[in-house]
């Protein structure tokens, strides 16, 4: 059996603000010692899976690459990118076209959304090879989650009754209201919908066929202009365009009848809100979970997590059920039952296009990060770091001059025609308009601080005449 594992790496995260960024989505977040995405890559390489192919968006390569290449033993890895985001029935159908071109329609899929936490891995894998098995001989295999609460967040699926062996899925239904859902819980004919399936190529693709043609005429399409190189597939934006944008169950799981549901016999949270993330760490007596220095008094189901560039000390005095989320750049306070309405935060700060919907506040960029740690009028102070062997483009800015200051590692700083050996503590000047580009020569991780001085301190004020990652 040729296994292949499709991680599905997309989604802003918005309910999980402000650690969730547009360009930091929840794939890439920590929870239980490392990102979700790695997660679902080994649970992947668990199963035995022989590639993995992650779909996921163009601009989300070089943090994907390196969630990747930090594994001890990185799987052979191929990559879709996407333009923009077209949801689920579209990425699959061109993971399948794709895996279906490199290894035969018999080979067996096992989709994998980039965002779950499944602590388990050992009755995941079980699970998981019971659903091979079943999709070798023609089903479509979902896997259902028997329900512990009347959840309104997550989507449902009607058996003829919960069983421990899979059985008939009857019916797919979107995601309910409060009194629907208690409903569905007292029946014992619901399981929640996943999002993770299993099926081979061939039989999702005639799937599609059948059901939702235009899906599958459109993604054809669409790799038919593709470009790929060395594992990594891009994807003509105005071709990729014309996609419906239509889920997976739209398309096909609602329509198909043969649908087989797999339930799970491991722990399983889709990670979709901040109690999620609560749940995922070690309660203490009160049922606080703390991720910061915390002084509590008379606090009980309480979840602190702080991410500050000083150390800081958080007190709670009184307060309970309470979700507390402390960036350099925001600060989340919620009540755990209304942590839903989180995503009607984000919501309300794109229209008001402020900047914490976008940008974490330490960005990743293929040479490293950049951290504002102040900004005021005239004035911007930043903390940049780059890898070993690395180096930011050569530049220049329009409106602002800029002062760098070594404080780890050893720098080249090219400065017009001249090279500078940077060491700590060294520091230059760069002036208005003067081409300047940065480069790590040591063996471990450099650190500059870099202050900006001028009348406009926006990101879009860099003029790229040579960049190592294609950017220029």
């Amino acid at each position: 059996m040729k296994l292949i594992s499709v991680v599905l790496s997309g989604g802003a995260g918005t309910r999980l603000w402000p650690t969730s960024r547009q360009a930091y989505p929840k794939p890439f977040i920590s929870l239980g010692g490392c990102p979700l995405l790695q997660q679902a890559v080994e649970r992947g390489q668990a199963c035995g899976a022989d590639e993995t192919m992650i779909v996921t968006n163009q601009d989300y390569l070089f943090l994907t690459r390196e969630v990747i290449n930090s594994l001890q033993d990185p799987p052979k890895t191929s990559y879709l990118l996407e333009p923009k985001g077209r949801n689920t029935a579209p990425a699959i159908a061109l993971a399948a076209l794709a895996c279906s071109q490199a290894h035969g329609a018999d080979a067996v899929m096992i989709v994998l959304p980039a965002d779950h936490l499944i602590p388990d891995s050992e009755a995941f894998v079980t699970n998981a090879l019971e659903a091979a098995r079943h999709a070798l001989l023609g089903q479509l295999v979902v896997f259902g989650i028997s329900p512990t609460a009347p959840e309104t967040g997550f989507g449902y699926i009607e058996v003829a009754q919960i069983e421990r062996t899979p059985q008939k899925a009857l019916r797919f239904v979107e995601k309910p209201d409060a009194a629907t859902a208690a409903q569905y819980l007292s029946t014992g004919r619901y399981y929640w919908n996943s999002g993770m399936f299993c099926f081979t190529a061939g039989t999702i693709l005639q799937a599609f066929k059948d059901h939702s043609p235009e899906v599958l005429a459109a993604a054809e399409q669409v790799l038919a202009s593709a470009q790929a190189q060395q594992g990594v597939t891009r994807f003509d934006s105005k071709a990729f365009a014309h996609q419906p944008d239509i889920s997976i169950d739209y398309a096909i799981m609602e329509r198909a009848s043969n649908v087989t549901l797999v339930p799970a016999k491991f722990g399983w949270s889709d990670v979709g809100a901040w109690p999620a993330v609560a749940l995922a760490h070690t309660a203490d007596a009160s049922g606080n979970t703390f991720e910061a220095d915390v002084v509590n008094v008379d606090t009980t189901g309480t979840h602190v997590q702080v991410d500050s560039y000083i150390p800081k000390v958080v007190a709670t005095v009184g307060v309970h059920d309470l979700i507390i989320v402390d960036t350099p750049d925001a600060l989340l306070v919620a009540h755990k039952s209304q942590a839903q309405k989180v995503k009607a935060v984000v919501d309300q700060l794109k229209e008001r296009k402020h900047d914490s919907t976008h940008l974490p506040t330490t960005v990743h960029r293929p040479w490293g990060t950049y951290a504002t740690l102040k900004e005021e009028s005239g004035y911007k102070v930043k903390r940049i770091t780059v890898k070993p062997g690395e180096s930011l483009s050569l530049q220049y800015h329009h409106q602002r001059a800029e002062h760098w200051v070594v404080v780890q590692g050893i720098a080249i700083v090219q400065i017009g025609e001249v090279e500078h050996r940077t060491e700590v503590g060294q520091h230059h000047y760069i002036p208005l308009k003067e081409t300047h580009r940065l480069t790590n020569i040591g063996k471990n991780e450099l650190v500059l601080i870099e202050v900006q001085c001028g009348a406009y301190l926006g990101e879009d004020d860099i003029v790229r005449l040579a960049d190592m990652y294609g950017r220029a």
